[in-house]
């Protein structure tokens, strides 16, 4: 059953179930007599097999349509910003984008390749596309738009949706001014106005007979009148009747007629609707005209004919209502069956399905559709077309005005016109560290200098010594990957570094501190798609201590010093003597051989061309650094010292040196309690508590399998609290020194201890108190006295515990030392150790006693 739901609804059953069980797990084990009322899980809502869920998550399908908005994320720092800004195909990505996926589901962006998307929802397409490098600067927001039932996703019905609503404002105001050709009938008000020698204002309605009947006047028939034709019969009138009388005549309340709205509508019935109602505005009454009624052949009937037919395409594409006739009372409009229509797509201003009348042509349908975009390509039109054999068909059409001639579009024909190719012709691109990037116009025999024209075009930060140039002479052929010298370029225009360029080369320019390495990377899987045996990759690499090491294309003529360059010159600690070059050869075919070269780096950069060798393909240059060139280590001597603070340390120096010129230790220090940490032996601890965690885990996980009685599962929770114990124990990495090392009485420098970077020493004051700490009946300290032994200090602390192991007591000392215990009574023994201020005795754990 679980298998026959569809996806959402199986989502919302399974989850049912699991409540079921969780609710039911004790219940299962009793009759179901015993289950009470209240314990059962409450009903879940029952699913309906023959309707779709509505809260479905739309997913991609083929020709879906998408729409992403990528804005930059609101996190970036200062130079992820910066490259943003500068990356101009990056900058075009920012914005909102309208796609329609393909026949596999796979999305296309400018300067990605096609990403699949099939059957994801939107929350998965915006990590899909998170998930990209190019977009990792963007936060994404994706919207999968409905599809149409034919599957023709970007084309909409032309025009039904103005008259959807049902909103009665639409209808003529009833205060306004009234025409001079309004019809006057039943219901109507006529206010009339008298001045002169006899004054008064009066409001006289128009009785179901047609009659106004009016003092001094008598009753005039005035249906079928005009309201032009009333105002001239009155002012007859009176100045027949009353003499020296002047009359006003004004429309007062208005009447409402009934009128009919059949055929293909949204709701069709009888509707009352103002004495000025047209046909428009009683279709806005009904809801509108459903999308299989007409929009060009709308007819107004009276008393069984028609009287009027109205094109709504006049009135929503031209503005015209001249064919949006008045209504009158028992007016029945009509709308048809939609006539032929056409679809027009693509590079145009309104792309919909519109209606036709018959014979339209393709520059029609494109008029229709409110002209070309400016970016249309009219000359490779298509039209789908289904022909006489049902099979559909595609048609090339030229619909440029002067050139489309009479070519017809038929019923269910959909013209698409395309875009422009989006890549520039006759032009080079520019991009980088510039001020200005974008598209260049390329002429013969233009050069790199005549887009970059002078080092003011160049942002701060610049790396003028190294630009890439990436050419295609034939789109889908091998590229090429230049370099040039722009620096040197500007000093010689028209020499060997001012490149000539070539139709679409795109010429990048790169800052000293980032953008490099994603820019190389891009162009290095290019050239690596194209390499074969006969046409290697082609590209050499270079590390070490230089400013942006990594692999670079191989360029003609490229030698040691060109990568160097290409890498943004050597870093300050660079050993500038010598450099390594590993070169790579397989000259038969069977094996790859391996040579090592030294290179005589000084003659180098001081550009000596014997000593530069030319660079092959997969070489590897390595640049080292100078013999102990390091930062400078510091230690940090904090506590009872003379001067405390940060000191930088050479190479090799001590601790009691540094101790000498930090002014030694005061007169309150505790040289035995001195407390030393070192970075490295922080790690080292780490390490070991990992490894003695990950044993006592396996332990743990053997005695699990093997304890079935009480005694055991004490023993379990026992050791699974130590093992969080250790799992919250913090490493340390101090190293424990005695007084005598610490102020240097020991002689011999193997004794001595070296510092290294980040190393600390505290110095406490000196103590007053002995710790008594573990199976104590009170773990306290204690002012030392010199005649107390060991086994005062925990008979004041109020003796040991049942659990204590009282074989095993031991004494800290303040140095970090571990020594035996000093006299026992219960041993009967005296280990010897005296007891000393600062000193922490610890009374360990029984361990024997349990399993």
């Amino acid at each position: 059953m679980l298998d026959a739901l569809p996806s959402a609804q199986r989502a919302q059953a399974e989850a049912a179930m699991r409540q079921l069980q969780a609710q039911q797990s004790e219940s299962l084990l009793r009759p179901v007599s015993e289950v009470r009322e209240d314990e059962l899980p409450e009903a879940e809502p029952t699913f309906d097999l023959d309707e779709p869920d509505e809260e479905e998550v739309p997913r991609a399908e083929s020709g879906s349509r998408i729409v992403l908005e990528i804005v930059p994320k609101l996190t970036l720092d200062k130079d992820a910003a910066e490259e943003l800004a500068d990356d101009r195909l990056l900058s075009s990505l920012v914005g909102i984008h309208h796609l329609v996926l393909d026949e596999s589901g796979a999305m296309s962006l400018k300067g990605l390749e096609a990403i699949p998307l099939l059957g994801l929802g939107e929350a998965d397409i915006e990590t899909r596309l998170s998930a990209e490098p190019y977009l990792a600067l963007f936060d994404v927001t994706a919207r999968i738009l409905e599809m149409s039932p034919t599957g023709a996703a970007a084309l909409q019905p032309f025009g039904y949706d103005v008259f959807e609503s049902q909103d009665t404002t639409f209808d003529p105001s009833v205060t306004g001014p009234v025409p001079a050709d309004y019809v006057l009938g039943p219901g109507d008000s006529i206010r009339v106005q008298l001045f002169g020698n006899e004054n008064g204002v009066y409001e006289f309605d128009v009785t179901r007979d047609g009659v106004l009947n009016l003092p001094e006047l008598g009753p005039i028939n005035v249906s079928g009148l005009t309201f032009s034709e009333l105002r001239r019969d009155l002012r007859n009138r009176v100045s027949e009747t009353l003499i020296g009388t002047e009359v006003s005549v004004s429309m007062g309340q208005l009447r409402t007629i009934r009128v009919f709205v059949l055929g293909d509508v949204n709701a069709p019935g009888s509707y009352v609707v103002g004495s000025l109602a047209t046909i428009s505005s009683a279709l806005y009454r009904s809801g509108g005209i459903s999308e299989v009624g007409s929009l060009r052949r709308v007819q107004l009937k009276r008393n069984g004919r028609v009287v009027a037919n109205l094109d709504l395409y006049d009135l929503l594409l031209n503005g015209d209502t001249s064919g949006d006739v008045r209504l009158q009372t028992g007016d029945a409009i009509f709308v048809p069956p939609v006539g032929p229509t056409v679809g027009v797509g693509g590079a145009v201003r309104r792309p919909a399905i519109y209606e036709s009348k018959g014979g339209l042509t393709a520059s029609d349908a494109v008029r229709l559709a409110g002209g070309l975009a400016p970016d249309a390509f009219p000359k490779a039109a298509t039209v789908a077309r289904i022909d006489d054999n049902g099979e559909r068909t595609v048609i090339s059409v030229d619909v440029s005005a002067e050139r489309s001639g009479p070519f017809a579009v038929l019923d269910g024909d959909v013209l698409t016109v395309p875009e422009v190719l989006p890549d520039f012709q006759r032009a080079v691109m520019l991009q980088g560290h510039v001020y200005r990037p974008g598209a260049f116009e390329w002429r013969p025999g233009l050069r790199l200098t005549d887009v970059v024209r002078s080092p003011q075009e160049l942002k701060p930060g610049v790396d003028d010594r190294y630009v890439l140039i990436r050419r295609e002479r034939v789109r889908g052929r091998p590229i090429e990957v230049l370099s040039a010298d722009l620096a040197a370029a500007f000093r010689e225009r028209g020499g060997a570094e001012d490149l000539e360029l070539a139709e679409r080369d795109t010429i990048y320019v790169f800052g000293m501190e980032y953008g490099r390495q994603r820019i190389v990377a891009s162009l290095l899987d290019e050239l690596r798609l194209h390499s074969t045996p006969d046409r290697p990759f082609r590209k050499v690499e270079i590390s070490g201590d230089v400013r942006a090491p990594g692999e670079y294309p191989l360029d003609r003529g490229m030698r040691v010093s060109d990568l160097i360059r290409a890498s943004g010159n050597l870093g300050e600690n660079a050993y500038t003597l010598k450099a390594e070059l590993t070169r790579y050869s397989a000259t038969s075919r069977e094996i790859r051989e391996v040579d090592v070269v030294d290179v005589d780096l000084a003659a180098v950069l001081r550009g000596d061309a014997s000593a530069d060798p030319l660079l092959q393909a997969h070489d590897h240059v390595s640049i080292t650094r100078v013999p102990q060139w390091e930062s400078a280590w510091s230690v940090t001597l904090d506590g009872e010292v003379r001067f405390p603070g940060i000191y930088r340390v050479r190479r090799g120096e001590n601790l009691q040196s540094v101790l000498e010129r930090a002014g030694g230790l005061t007169d309150e220090a505790f040289a035995e309690g001195a407390v030393f940490l070192r970075e490295s032996l922080q790690e080292q601890e780490r390490e070991q508590i990992e490894v003695l965690a990950r044993r006592m885990e396996a332990d743990l996980a053997s005695l699990s399998l093997q304890s079935v009685d009480t005694s055991g599962a004490e023993t379990l929770s026992t050791g699974r609290a130590l093992l969080r114990q250790l799992r919250a124990t913090e490493p340390t990495g101090r190293l424990v020194l005695s007084r005598d090392l610490l102020l240097g009485s020991e002689s011999g420098t193997e004794l001595q201890v070296e510092l290294r970077d980040g190393d600390m020493l505290l110095v406490p004051q000196k103590p007053q108190v002995v710790t008594v700490i573990g199976e104590a009946q009170q773990n306290t300290s204690h002012l030392y006295r010199q005649d107390l032994s060991r086994n005062d200090y925990i008979e004041m602390s109020g003796g040991l515990t049942r659990r204590a192991d009282k074989g095993r007591i031991y004494i800290v000392r303040a140095s970090g030392t571990v020594v035996p215990g000093g006299r026992s009574r219960w041993l009967g023994r005296d280990s010897g150790a005296d007891i000393l201020p600062g000193d922490t005795i610890v009374v360990p754990l029984d361990t024997d006693r349990m399993r």
